[in-house]
């Protein structure tokens, strides 16, 4: 979305934008419709508006957060505080110590971090340059993310624990969904070690074990479903959760106002009487929507450049369909988190108090008061009263003075002003200051705007009144153009009976309607359209300003489960040259331009279908499962019925994936349904070749290491506990263990020496001592007949290197030959296992795929304009 670069001292200048580089010093910082906007409807405190232009006008701060399971984040954490801050602190420039980063004062446990120091110091003095490379490596593996301050906000007000189901609505590119997995894995670690351990022991009942929400054996029994509206963004999406490895996540892609109902296995009845259809209900869901992004010009210069009253008008109704349809499909008790980074009061408040008075008022949804969360954390209550700007700059008071304007001048100015856009009647008792305002000059961040909601009851939301939105002039020009030729009867539209007729008559588009009718609780958008041809803009930040024209409601239906759909809203756009369009791309969490496509008198453009791979389960008896469970001794307390591979044939050929029970109950139920489900399951098993017999070829992939490794057996583990060891697997790729090579591995060589071949796991245990190791860490390993490797990609290596042993070292390779050594003289066993050497030696550089698939999706995160900084350009 935007383009960054660098003033004079650059304090932080990198947000979430792509594309090229723009100089912000050549960058004019104003806009005078923003400024008039802010300015004369009160939206900043009188008292506060000169600090707030200036803070709005500087460069924003960089910011990351510690990622992943609390007791990794933390140790990652303290080697920054314990290494790379004392170094960087000594620092003084121009007679004065530099400012280090520091900790986010409200962000719990400190794993949030800000800095603000200038690029011309950060250049002058090599502590920065070890920095550095710790924060490339580290974001490179996923220890660290890049991510806004004020955007960590939302995931830590929806009060997620595990066991819970959670919705991420507009999901991409992730941060706030990372945030999101990591509270329902929270505590998972101990509780499956603590679980384990007492089956090993026998203390074990045939119940599952762990407390409530863990109860799984202490796994987590909650679920995330994150979703986009658009293909790529949904890709890039799985990219940054794939480093989290969890099972309870489930990627879909579907238009956000009209997210389908996710069917439920049918509960138990009693005898005789029909089983009743069941649809997943969410106990937490975030709606972070698309938004004209007015709070984000520190980093984002299209906001400078092209900010106008338009782009909030446009929003509006999308963003108000977002949240009713979060609040149908939650929990009554439920929250939702609604969130977008503008500060202009048409996308919030107004937002808010229309979806609540859709849903019944406050007696169904009520604004619950957080003013005591997060301490530390600066805010502003909610707007109470404000005005709105038409897209001409006039200002209006209430919806009558707009509506005493259009009957004596017209609607030129006036499009897509709706009702609801003004603030609610004083007769209505609605809690807006409870809404949560964050200003940039309130901590040095971005602008957002947070409200929390919580459902009280059952709801049945209201349909939109048409009559409360001013249409766009060339719709309502349309409208009047079809009653005049259906009453001349005019060639070709002698047929037409509505709207609708005329802009989709296509027999493709009736169908995907049709399909839609039957998967959605409620809508009032068109028929799913993907964009993957569309042009992708500069960053895949979700917020964006589209220009969204106005939409007409048309006729209901219902659905099984009782619920109403609204049909035949199809938003239309401005003619083009010759011929007129209509919006076909969804318009719901990306920020993708809207796309257009010819109205019936043209040749209907094909659509890009996109097919997934099929989810299929695995029989828990199923002939090459038996041989894994044997060579891992994996403990019978282990499920076996979530194990999953993604053909048609429902075959084990190259992966084998794990999900939770909820995920599996939930593919197999919808599948068939019409739901566009994208990614589910962690790799657990993936096959390789091995050059002797009776070996298992399926080794335990990375990813689903940390699942099953407490229920492995003991004649397949490894435990070190020495430093300078670890060091030497990380260093040296493939050292040797035949003959007396095993003795160069120290504390490890015994157990290594004599083990079988095939994968196996390395378990890192802490021992406090000063050649031990502070963190458990569990790795794979692969024993060949003359080597041993730690299968693991490279860039881990390096960052783990850098991290507790502060080396930077060039990894060795020991199968590689020395000197001017001839490979004819080797006897033919060496001949061997130099072969089997090299044959592993690519598979670890690959690693089943997964290093060149992490590679591929860097490759097109990047092109598309990704988030994924590695902070070498910005720090």
């Amino acid at each position: 979305m935007g383009k960054r670069g660098g003033k004079k001292f650059n304090r932080g200048g990198r947000g979430g934008g792509g594309g090229g580089r723009t100089n912000w010093s050549e960058i004019t910082r104003s806009n005078e419709k923003l400024e008039r906007y802010y300015n004369e409807l009160g939206i900043v405190p009188e008292e506060e508006k000169e600090e707030f232009w200036a803070a709005i006008r500087r460069d924003l701060p960089n910011s990351f957060r510690f990622t992943g399971s609390r007791g990794h984040a933390l140790a990652v954490q303290e080697r920054l505080k314990q290494f790379y801050i004392p170094e960087i602190t000594s620092i003084k420039y121009e007679g004065e110590f530099v400012e280090p980063p520091r900790p986010v004062e409200w962000y719990p446990d400190q794993l949030a971090w800000a800095m603000t120091t200038p690029k011309q110091v950060i250049r002058r003095f090599a502590p920065f340059s070890s920095f550095q490379k710790f924060l490339v490596a580290e974001t490179e593996v996923g220890n660290i993310s890049r991510q806004e301050v004020v955007s960590m906000i939302p995931p830590l007000l929806i009060d997620a624990h595990p066991g819970m189901t959670v919705l991420d609505m507009c999901a991409a590119p992730g941060s706030k969904s990372a945030q999101l997995m990591e509270l329902l894995h929270a505590g998972e670690e101990d509780t499956i070690l603590d679980a384990a351990q007492k089956v090993r022991e026998g203390a074990a009942g045939e119940e599952p074990l762990g407390p409530e929400g863990l109860n799984d054996d202490g796994r987590t029994t909650g679920l995330l479903i994150c979703n986009d509206s658009d293909y790529k963004r949904a890709h890039m999406l799985i990219h940054q959760m794939k480093r989290l490895s969890s099972p309870n996540l489930i990627v879909t892609n579907h238009d956000a106002t009209m997210y389908p109902s996710i069917k439920l296995p049918p509960a138990p009845s009693a005898e005789g009487k029909p089983q009743m259809n069941r649809y997943l209900k969410f106990d937490r869901i975030l709606a972070d929507v698309p938004c004209s992004g007015d709070g984000t010009p520190r980093k984002n210069v299209s906001v400078w450049k092209d900010w106008n009253p338009a782009n909030a008008l446009g929003l509006y109704v999308t963003q108000a369909r977002i949240l009713v349809r979060a609040l149908q499909m939650l929990k009554v008790g439920g929250r939702v988190v609604y969130s977008t980074c503008s500060l202009n009061p048409i996308e919030n408040e107004a937002v808010i108090a229309s979806a609540i008075e859709r849903c019944g008022g406050s007696a169904n949804v009520k604004i619950l008061d957080c003013s005591k969360e997060l301490p530390g954390l600066k805010r502003a209550p909610g707007m109470r009263d404000w005005k709105v700007m038409d897209r001409e700059g006039r200002i209006w008071n209430s919806w009558k003075d707009v509506e005493e304007h259009k009957e004596k001048e017209g609607i030129d100015g006036l499009a897509r002003i709706a009702k609801g856009m003004f603030a609610p009647e004083s007769d209505v008792d609605l809690p807006l200051d409870r809404c949560m305002r964050v200003y940039p000059h309130h901590q040095d961040t971005g602008g957002f705007f947070i409200t929390v909601l919580e459902k009280t009851q059952e709801i049945r939301a209201k349909p939109e009144n048409v009559s409360d939105v001013i249409p766009k002039a060339s719709v309502a020009a349309l409208a009047d153009e079809l009653d005049s030729r259906k009453k001349s009867n005019s060639e070709p539209y002698q047929k037409l009976n509505s709207l609708d007729d005329l802009v989709a008559p296509d027999q493709e588009a009736a169908k995907e309607a049709a399909k839609n009718a039957t998967v959605a609780e409620a809508t009032h958008q068109p028929p799913y359209s993907t964009t993957l041809d569309a042009p992708q803009p500069g960053s895949p930040s979700k917020r964006a300003a589209d220009d969204f024209e106005s939409e007409i409601p048309a006729k209901k239906t219902k659905l099984e489960n009782g619920e109403e759909l609204l049909l035949g809203d199809r938003p239309i756009h401005k003619p083009a040259p010759a011929v007129e369009t209509v919006e076909t791309t969804e318009t719901s969490g990306s920020n993708t331009p809207a796309q257009s496509a010819p109205l019936a008198l043209e040749k209907p453009v094909k659509k890009k279908v996109h097919q997934e791979d099929p989810y299929k389960y695995l029989d828990p008896n199923h002939e090459e499962l038996q041989p894994i469970y044997s060579f891992y001794e994996l403990s019978e307390r282990f499920p076996r019925d979530r194990f999953m591979v993604r053909n048609v044939e429902g075959n084990p050929t190259r992966t084998v994936y794990y999900t939770s029970s909820l995920a599996r109950d939930i593919l197999i139920q919808n599948e068939g349904s019409g739901m566009k489900f994208v990614h589910c399951g962690v790799k657990m098993f993936v096959k390789q070749d091995a050059q002797r017999e009776n070996v298992c070829r399926w080794r335990i992939q990375t990813d689903g290491l940390r699942i099953i490794e407490p229920w492995v057996g003991s004649s397949r583990s490894v435990t070190l506990t020495k430093r300078e060891t670890l060091r030497k697997l990380l260093v040296e790729m493939f050292p040797k263990v035949n003959d007396d090579g095993w003795k160069s591995l120290g504390e490890i060589g015994e157990q290594v020496k004599d083990i079988p071949m095939g994968c196996s796991i390395l378990r890192v245990e802490p021992t406090g001592k000063e050649d031990g190791l502070t963190e458990r860490m569990v790795l794979p390993l692969w024993r060949s007949l003359h080597s041993l490797n730690l299968m693991l990609p490279k860039e881990d290596r390096r960052a783990m290197l850098l991290r507790i042993f502060n080396d930077d070292t060039p990894l060795v390779n020991a199968t590689q030959k020395k000197g001017n050594e001839s490979p004819a003289v080797a006897a033919p066993v060496e001949s061997t296992a130099a072969a089997e050497d090299q044959a592993l030696k690519v598979e670890n550089e690959q690693l089943g795929e997964v290093e060149q698939e992490h590679t591929d999706t860097r490759e097109t995160y990047t092109k598309a304009g990704g988030e994924e900084d590695r902070f070498n350009t910005t720090v």
